[in-house]
């Protein structure tokens, strides 16, 4: 061993105690940075030196210490169950989501809503039935007909513009989805070129794993960690990233292109570019809105409330017709529809057909004018069990249990994401209190490898400077 030997020990205690300084202070400096993962110097004690001939000897102290690398302090497991749980939630609070929409489409339960409409409809037949001879009431009863009419049209061209406008962000979706895919395999290109460097690439792997996240919330991505440091992204179990190369994805061009091609049963499907074979999305966003588009048979959200609007005005059609045909006008004439409708888009279609107050038959008879019983017999579908009442009820019951359930699930899952992602910050986050204390743990150990340095210094000036001067 050298006396000079302690300089180089002191020294490398100087240089490794600044080294995790720095990296302390670049844990502070990205405190509030999102998605930044705290970062830990890894410091090793340098073994002796070793004997490099039979006459040389050790005394066994090592040669202080080294960086041995900048360690970034994550958990994959808690990312992956972070990526899963934002997955799910993000898939259900867009069903959710579409749901409370739709609610408000509908409006129910309201004081203004169509059912106050059927109401007035109703109440307006009964008042004709009782004066059946006043040309007011009648008019009045075409009226209280045509907002029943517009209100059931205006709530499907509302279902239909929300089912338009899902199909839109579906498409801006699948294009950042791409995007976002690219710019993962450009990183991965990146953080290898480092790495094999020998360089850190810790904020670069930061940055991939908040682009995966937002990946697992769009199309419910998780990802497989390769030995090099790249990650592959897996969406169902196909590749979206592969190292440094990214696979596209993109709205079949099958799927309808307006609302009534997914009422005529057309499917919006999720396919990749290249192969054409369909994704299999099961989480994300993306997943959740093609939920929302599929057509009835698979329990489209939007199909569905379509399909129930266009049965409404059907029966509300052929009830009020079915008995106004055997209704009889002051002049004797008989077999009148009250209503229209084209049977291939009812809800769209339905409106009152009469537009003379005369021409509305409210006698049952054709010899006594003023008797009013199909006026009474109309009115009277208000309490029917199977009237369009008893229909719009039952709709209004069945969208409020299924929005309910939707949200219930959706605020279970995003409670269950929370909590992963509050583990997950607690791993990664910066605590600037521990920081701290290592920070005056990393400035006193420099303290204490300066002293030495200047003992060291001290006993080489005695051993130089101050023996052999004897007889001088």
């Amino acid at each position: 061993m050298s006396t000079f030997s302690g300089l180089g020990t002191a020294l490398s205690s100087l240089i490794a105690q600044r080294q995790a300084l720095e990296v302390s202070g670049q844990n502070v400096a990205n405190a509030n940075t999102v998605g930044y993962t705290r970062q830990r110097a890894a410091l090793a004690s340098l073994p002796a030196a070793t004997v490099p001939s039979m006459f040389s000897t050790t005394n066994g102290v090592g040669l202080g210490t080294a960086v041995t690398g900048i360690e970034r302090l994550g958990d994959v497991f808690l990312d992956a169950r972070l990526r899963n749980e934002t997955s799910g939630a993000a898939r259900l609070a867009t069903v959710a989501t579409e749901y409370k929409t739709l609610e408000s489409t509908i409006g129910e339960p309201s004081t203004t809503g169509f059912s106050k409409d059927l109401t007035n409809f109703w109440n307006a037949w009964s008042d004709v039935a009782n004066s059946s001879g006043t040309t007011a009431n009648r008019s009045v009863l075409l009226e209280r007909g045509k907002a029943v009419a517009d209100r059931l049209g205006t709530m499907y061209e509302d279902v239909a513009t929300q089912w338009q406008q899902a199909l839109t962000t579906t498409t801006s979706l699948v294009t950042q989805v791409n995007t976002t895919a690219t710019n993962v395999a450009d990183l991965n290109t990146r953080i290898l070129a480092i790495t094999n460097a020998g360089g850190s690439a810790n904020e670069l792997m930061d940055q991939r794993d908040l682009l995966v996240t937002q990946l697992s919330g769009l199309v419910g991505a998780s990802t497989r960690t390769n030995a090099d440091g790249s990650v592959d992204v897996m969406v169902a179990g196909n590749a979206l990233v592969s190292g440094g190369s990214a696979n596209a994805l993109q709205v079949a061009p099958s799927s309808p292109k307006s609302f009534q091609g997914a009422v005529d049963g057309g499917t919006v499907s999720i396919q990749w570019a290249k192969s054409g074979h369909p994704a299999g999305l099961e989480g994300g966003t993306v997943a959740g809105l093609l939920t929302v588009l599929a057509p009835e048979a698979d329990g489209g959200v939007l199909t569905s409330a379509a399909a129930e609007l266009d049965g409404i005005a059907t029966e509300i059609a052929t009830q009020v017709n079915d008995i106004h045909q055997d209704g009889f006008t002051a002049d004797g004439r008989t077999g009148i529809d009250f209503f229209s409708l084209d049977l291939a888009h009812p809800a769209k279609s339905l409106a009152v057909a009469i537009t003379n107050p005369a021409d509305i038959a409210v006698s049952g008879s054709a010899t006594e004018e003023f008797d009013g019983k199909i006026g009474e017999k109309i009115a009277g579908l208000a309490k029917a069990a199977d009237g369009p009442d008893a229909l719009w009820s039952a709709f209004v019951v069945d969208l409020g249990v299924k929005s309910a359930s939707a949200t219930s699930r959706a605020t279970v899952a995003e409670a269950a994401r929370a909590t992963a992602s509050a583990a997950q910050l607690a791993q990664t986050s910066v605590d600037t209190d521990e920081e701290t204390v290592n920070m005056l743990a990393f400035q006193r150990a420099y303290e204490g490898a300066a002293r030495v340095l200047t003992a060291v210094d001290e006993m080489l000036d005695t051993l130089i400077n101050r023996t052999g001067v004897v007889g001088r």
